[in-house]
């Protein structure tokens, strides 16, 4: 009789423990318009986020947005973006954190981020999610569409992309190349073609924009699965758990 009520604690506490094991990872999303779920008036803008979730099994995955159009690091601390995506994380979960489009921005001063500062605030956002238990991911910027008159790219995002780069080393976290892979991309697909991964609109083709569109900094719902593909194949190529927890690729 003595054995029954410790049998039944460690009954108790193996299906708390399964209980716990089967809460969804979240991982959040932080970043820009690249990044963001659109409005219905913004369609077909596609942020890449928006295409995360097809990779994972929702009972194991969560995918949690929080990217905002035209932010950078400063404003989404600002704005107090930040500390409450912070006060959602919880131990286990991932943060993705994606700027450097609107940090470089220096024509726009409501948006701008100095270089010191961006570095400061990449270093400040990964210290924050761990002191959660959680792990940090830092991902670079995905290009802009750009080619010169003789039809070769060239990339307009200065030395923000490397600052990403030098604090993911600096900070040991784990860093999604997505400036080169869309890079590669956007070359692969070339000038011409490449049009279709942005939101390149004829007059009269989408009622949200009646006299068409050419934008090369937002993405096609084409350009989103691209873009949300290229950073699973960069998680893939990580050693973090999250990485398990993927679909299996798909035959390209």
């Amino acid at each position: 009789m003595r054995l029954r009520p410790l049998a039944s604690l460690l009954v108790l506490a193996l299906l708390t423990g399964f209980a716990l094991q089967r809460r969804p990872v979240t991982v959040f999303l932080a970043g820009d318009s690249t990044m963001a779920e659109k409005l219905p008036e913004k369609r077909p803008e596609t942020g890449w986020g928006e295409r995360l979730q097809a990779h994972f099994d929702t009972s194991a995955v969560r995918i949690e947005n929080h990217a905002r159009n035209g932010r950078s690091t400063r404003t989404f601390i600002e704005e107090g973006r930040w500390d409450a995506l912070l006060g959602r994380v919880q131990p286990g979960d991932y943060v993705f954190i994606q700027f450097g489009h609107n940090d470089q921005s220096v024509e726009k001063p409501d948006r701008y981020t100095p270089p010191d500062d961006f570095r400061a605030n990449l270093i400040r956002f990964v210290a924050d999610v761990r002191t959660r238990g959680a792990t940090p991911v830092l991902l670079t910027p995905v290009v802009r569409r750009r080619f010169d008159s003789t039809a070769v790219f060239y990339d307009v995002h200065g030395v923000y992309p490397d600052l990403t780069r030098r604090v993911a080393a600096a900070t040991r976290t784990p860093l999604i190349d997505l400036h080169r892979r869309s890079e590669a991309l956007v070359r692969e697909y070339g000038p011409d073609r490449s049009r279709a991964l942005f939101l390149h609109l004829a007059p009269g083709a989408s009622p949200n924009y009646p006299s068409g569109l050419r934008d090369d900094t937002h993405f096609s719902p084409l350009g989103a699965d691209e873009m949300a593909a290229l950073a699973v194949d960069g998680l893939r190529a990580t050693s973090l758990p999250l990485a398990a927890l993927l679909r299996p690729a798909p035959f390209r």
